[in-house]
């Protein structure tokens, strides 16, 4: 059944015209009684009844910058993204086109430099309009940018459902409230500050908030470049942004113009000539899509999408998180980050290439620090953060931990078990004790059962044993014949001989190793229980050949620490932020602790060095040219099913990480028996596809962060007699040296002294 008006409120009857008009009336007579009628002055009871109706009124309105957008940078000060709830660039009235500004009061409010924040004349006009049934906005700019200003609040504080439009859920108390706040914002700004703050704050589209904004968005330009066609029909917008929507309605978008053309003519502000020029224009827009977030980066998504995790994580940006999003991504902050756009390039591609077209989704990662600042100088992986076709889809940060050391998410896999890249800080341990680098050990040893005497200070047990003698259990292995022998122990180290590396660690205090792990940063990717960010058991024998999975970046940070004398500096990513007035916010600083003795630090150099130089790293170490390299020292790693491998190497001016293996589920997938990128390989190892990575990286990226020779080492530590002599072995020969495999990662054969096995018997 249809529901019949009542006549008496009904505009389209005489009588409702009638009501509705001394209705209006009323609500005039307490305005105007309000502005213009000294109270003290005023007799009869009616009148002072409505002054103290008006009077009562809030009239504080706090006008706090609008919502600004925020950008992130890299450290040349280039744009990485955009950040922003309403996108948003403030600009000074002096930097806004004076077509701008005469078109937008020409449409919006005639009289706006005559009236006192609320226009009479105008409201009288619209009484007479709402009593002849029809409707005329009577709201000035000034009341406008209140209405504004409270949506703004309102959005910010998370209340969408408050915000009240213009004449749509706006009832009689909010237009009197709007009316007093605009008196009173009169008498405490210049017209030209209102004008300014509303072209600011005014919405033109869903991803234009202010006039520099819409000026890029439909035109390419900035605000103080705009043309007169171009400024009028953004002042038309205003009325009705998606009505007037010059991308979907261009028709109604060039009527609207011409209207607001039309009344800049009669009221002065341009001549006949320009007039009649604008008109003739066509609409023609030059749309830059605004694409908000870390997704659409311009480099770099995951490490952008680090930052704000970093900041968002930050109780410096706000009590609640919701404080810290507001902050972050209303505040118009500038902030400035430590990634080299140069490298990262160099490292997008590298992991990109790495594993080509991909259908089988292998992961590749890589991320740089500078040693002695632990600034993060790229942050690269082989995938995307937005679906897309052709392409691996991922939405976490393959670098970086799940949570950080408080708990808090950072959006990290969590990492991928290092394998052999373990394998430094027993030999570190085995030079921190006193001990000699070319003192022999005893490689033939496979079994250590449980009974096993290791030496261990620390009070966490020792776990783990390989003795084929008991059920499920095996003895250790190498990944090739041929080493089961006396060799000493920078042999061991530099050609990743596991027997060798527990040959040594059955020398040395486990606690010692778990002190120097502990020192230089290294702790599982995963939380386990309570504890984020748990440290490595170094107790437990497996991790002595890396069985835990480990971040990128924290590897990075560890291998750092030998490259800076045995100072261990935490990873920074970001160097500064500032709010829009450019007052410094909370950003990071460079936190740099002694972590490793120095002497030692450089016997590890001189290991590592000697790993690129005749050791397992020999055939991918970075070449300027065919007779000229620089010193580098590296360590490569692959985990027992080569489903997780490494290199991680540094010069003097820059560590990197460089990872290749399965990302997906429970990283439980075998590296054996694939083609990847076209090569077909029994058994992916970390020379094979992070070891190119990294080469081709550091060639190109390391000269220009410094190269300088290692400090070496004292010299008992190379060459220092024996401190025991292990039981003889028999020894078999080494296999023969491989040929370089070439620069496109054709099928290579395994490699001679293969460093494979994270010791999982029982470990």
């Amino acid at each position: 059944m249809v529901t019949r008006k009542n006549p008496l409120f009904d505009t389209a009857t005489t009588l409702g015209k009638l009501l509705g008009f001394l209705g209006v009336s009323a609500i005039c007579g307490v305005l105007v009684a309000g502005l213009l009628v000294p109270a003290a002055a005023v007799s009869g009871t009616a009148a002072s009844s409505s002054i103290e109706f008006f009077d009562a009124l809030p009239a504080e309105l706090q006008v706090q910058p609008p919502s600004q957008s925020t950008k992130v940078l890299a450290a040349d000060g280039s744009v990485i993204a955009t950040l922003f709830e309403e996108n948003r660039t403030r600009v000074g009235l002096d930097q806004i086109s004076p077509f701008m500004t005469e078109a937008v009061i020409a449409v919006e409010d005639s009289r706006f430099y005559e009236h006192g924040g609320v226009d009479t004349t105008g409201i009288l006009r619209a009484v007479v309009a709402t009593a002849q049934g029809n409707r005329q906005g009577a709201s000035t700019i000034t009341q406008q940018y209140v209405n504004n200003v409270l949506n703004s609040k309102l959005a910010a504080e998370g209340k969408d459902e408050d915000i009240i439009l213009n004449g749509v859920n706006k009832g009689v108390g909010d237009k009197l409230r709007e009316m007093k706040l605009a008196i009173a914002l009169e008498k405490e700004f210049t017209k030209d500050q209102i004008l300014e703050g509303y072209l600011n704050i005014v919405f033109f589209n869903t991803n234009a908030y202010g006039i520099e904004a819409a000026s890029r968005l439909f035109f390419s330009t900035s605000a103080k470049d705009l043309t007169l066609p171009q400024a009028a029909l953004l002042a038309g917008l205003v009325n009705s942004p998606s009505a007037f929507d010059p991308i979907a309605h261009p028709e109604a978008s060039k009527q609207r113009r011409d209207l607001v053309l039309g009344l800049m003519l009669n009221q002065g502000k341009i001549t006949k000539e320009e007039h009649d020029a604008a008109v003739a224009t066509p609409v023609e827009t030059n749309v830059t899509p605004t694409r908000q977030g870390c997704s659409y980066a311009s480099m770099a998504p995951y490490f952008c999408d680090y930052v704000i995790h970093l900041l968002l994580n930050n109780p410096a940006y706000g009590a609640t998180e919701d404080d810290r999003r507001n902050a972050i991504f209303r505040g118009g902050l500038t902030i400035t980050t430590t990634l080299d756009p140069v490298a990262q390039n160099t490292a997008q591609v590298q992991a990109d290439s790495a594993a080509g077209a991909n259908p089988d989704m292998w992961g590749a990662s890589m991320v740089s620090v500078q040693p002695n600042t632990g600034k993060i100088v790229t942050m690269a992986q082989n995938t995307v953060p937005l679906p897309a076709d052709g392409k691996f889809h991922q939405t976490q940060n393959f670098n970086v931990d799940q949570q950080d050391k408080d708990g808090n998410d950072l959006n990290g896999l969590g990492g991928f078990q290092p394998g052999s890249t373990m394998k430094p800080f027993t030999f570190a341990q085995w030079l921190n004790e006193g001990k000699s680098m070319n003192t022999p050990v005893n490689a033939a040893v496979r079994k250590y059962p449980q009974n096993f005497r290791w030496r261990n200070t620390c009070p966490t047990p020792t776990d783990g044993f390989y003795d084929s003698n008991v059920q499920g259990s095996q003895d250790l292995q190498n990944a090739e014949e041929g080493f089961y022998r006396n060799m000493d122990v920078l042999y061991g180290f530099k050609n990743s001989i596991n027997t060798a590396t527990f040959a040594s660690a059955a020398q040395v205090d486990l606690c010692g190793i778990q002190k120097i792990v502990d020192a230089v940063g290294i702790h599982g990717g995963n939380p386990i229980g309570d504890d984020p960010n748990p440290k490595i058991p170094m107790t437990r024998l497996a991790n002595l050949i890396g069985s835990t999975q480990t971040a990128p970046l924290t590897m990075a940070a560890a291998f750092a620490t030998f490259a800076n004398d045995g100072r261990y500096c935490e990873p920074i990513a970001i160097t500064s932020v500032a709010d829009p007035t450019g007052a410094q916010l909370p950003a990071q600083s460079s936190n740099c602790v002694d972590a490793v003795k120095p002497e030692v630090a450089r016997g590890v150099a001189y290991g590592m060095q000697e790993v690129m130089n005749t050791g397992s790293g020999s055939l991918i170490r970075p070449r300027l040219s065919t007779t000229t390299a620089f010193p580098i020292a590296a360590k490569t790693g692959t985990n027992d099913t080569n489903g997780s491998t490494w290199v991680v190497g540094y010069t003097t001016g820059l560590a990197t990480a460089a990872w290749f293996g399965d990302p997906l589920g429970n990283q439980g997938r075998y590296g054996r028996n694939l083609t990847i990128n076209g090569n077909f390989y029994e058994a992916v190892d970390g020379f094979m596809i992070a070891g190119p990575m990294f080469t081709s990286f550091m060639r190109d990226i390391a000269p220009g962060y410094g190269t300088n020779p290692f400090t070496p080492p004292p010299s008992n530590m190379v060459s220092g007699a024996p401190t025991r002599t292990p039981t003889p072995a028999t020894q078999a020969p080494a296999p023969a040296t491989q040929a370089p495999a070439p620069a496109t990662q054709a099928p290579a054969p395994a490699e001679p002294e293969k460093d494979k096995g994270n010791g999982n018997g029982n470990g």
